[in-house]
């Protein structure tokens, strides 16, 4: 079903957006069903927001990062990531030191504790991957990891343009 039909009273030659077929839509209470869910279980047992968690993610990942090296690899914005590391840095899950390549920023890093903390969540974090996907065969979900890759792409695509998008896209 096309999120943009005519005809069906509507004006003639009219197009109308139906919202639960347009695919942003659809996209976006996807995303914010499945976050959501996580973040409740983040928050009432870990007592970790959303972008708590993904700073920890990225810092256990990657090693230490500047805000703006965070802000890039997440795609959250700087005052986001900033709060998110200010709460984690008050609850010693997370050091900042000096950096030595910009005087003018820190280095954000895990402690210890943090590093705890993510080796007990990330199991978790699996786990409810695994049952949110266990209805779909592994090569759906290569294939959605492979398309949602190519959405994103054409978003950071698009966005970059400031272009509105051509007729037909």
């Amino acid at each position: 079903m096309s999120a943009l039909r005519g005809g069906g009273g509507e004006t003639a030659g009219a197009t109308v957006l139906k919202l639960d077929g347009y695919l942003p839509y659809r996209l976006s209470v996807a995303s914010n069903a499945v976050s959501g869910l996580i973040a409740r279980a983040y928050e009432d047992r870990f007592g970790l927001t959303i972008p708590q968690w993904r700073l920890i993610c990225v810092l256990a990942e990657d090693g230490g990062l500047s805000q703006v090296q965070i802000v890039a690899r997440t795609v959250m914005d700087k005052v986001t990531v900033s709060r998110a590391a200010q709460g984690l840095v008050r609850r010693h899950l997370v050091a900042r030191s000096e950096n030595a390549a910009d005087g003018r920023s820190h280095v954000l890093a895990l402690t210890d504790e943090g590093r705890s903390l993510y080796a007990e969540i990330a199991p978790l974090a699996l786990a409810y991957e695994a049952a949110l996907i266990s209805g779909l065969a592994p090569d759906e979900v290569a294939l959605l990891k492979r398309l949602l890759g190519r959405l994103q792409s054409a978003a950071g695509q698009l966005a970059g343009d400031g272009a509105p998008p051509a007729a037909g896209l």
